[in-house]
């Protein structure tokens, strides 16, 4: 593993100036510290998918690729500053047949790696709700396990008040049914970041969230009988 591609401590440094001066005169003035802290998280984030790649199919053709742009779109925002400050990148698991999405965000006191489902069509949606409505034993396997409890707490994403159409109440899976989004997060501090081993402690985490994105993708590959619909 190339361990020597770290994260420099002017990276989350120069994300706290940003904030402080979102305007694009101070962003055009420091327009080349910009560049060279950029260039250390494509590094970093070729890296990770190089290493990556050897467990997992992804889309993804370089780092800088993976690398989300700074600038926001504020088209349709209240909040007018031009300026995103914090790294952020994702990863997309290739064919339909691999399911869900690794992202990572990079901020001084706020940094993080996650996986899942954000936004789940209403198909999917309503295919995982019947998996959980029939059976949600092997699923809570994975969110009981061990690695998945240390790593990343519990399954996370905004829910229904109520029971989603179609199921009671009282069901007994009514806990899981209720989840409109499916979030894995694991959350880093500053020094973890920084350290020479941090690129070792991503690839660990984005690695443990393989069962759930497993589940998920024979869940939404398979109908109920478990013969591929794809």
């Amino acid at each position: 593993m190339e361990n020597y591609v770290t994260i420099p401590k002017s990276s989350l440094d120069f994300l706290v100036q940003l904030k402080e001066n979102n305007n694009k005169p101070w962003f055009d003035d420091h327009k080349s510290e910009y560049l060279i802290e950029l260039e250390h998280i494509q590094n970093f984030a070729d890296a990770l998918l190089k290493e990556l790649s050897k467990t997992d199919v992804l889309e993804n053709t370089s780092g800088k690729k993976s690398v989300y742009r700074i600038y926001r779109d504020i088209r349709f925002s209240k909040d007018k500053t031009p300026f995103k400050h914090y790294w952020g990148g994702s990863y997309t698991r290739a064919t339909a047949a691999r399911r869900g999405g690794y992202y990572f965000h990079l901020e001084k006191g706020n940094s993080f790696f996650a996986g899942g489902f954000w936004g789940p069509n209403a198909s999917d949606l309503k295919r995982i709700r019947t998996e959980f409505g029939f059976n949600s034993e092997a699923f809570r396997e994975i969110l009981n396990s061990k690695s998945f409890k240390d790593t990343f707490g519990t399954l996370q994403g905004e829910q229904l008040k109520t029971a989603p159409k179609g199921f009671d109440a009282d069901h007994e899976a009514i806990d899981l049914l209720r989840y409109k989004q499916f979030l894995i997060i694991k959350r880093f501090t500053d020094e973890e970041v920084l350290s020479p081993t941090f690129l070792e402690q991503a690839l660990d985490t984005f690695k443990k969230m393989r069962p759930f994105f497993d589940y998920m993708s024979e869940v939404l590959t398979t109908d109920s009988n478990g013969v591929s619909i794809l």
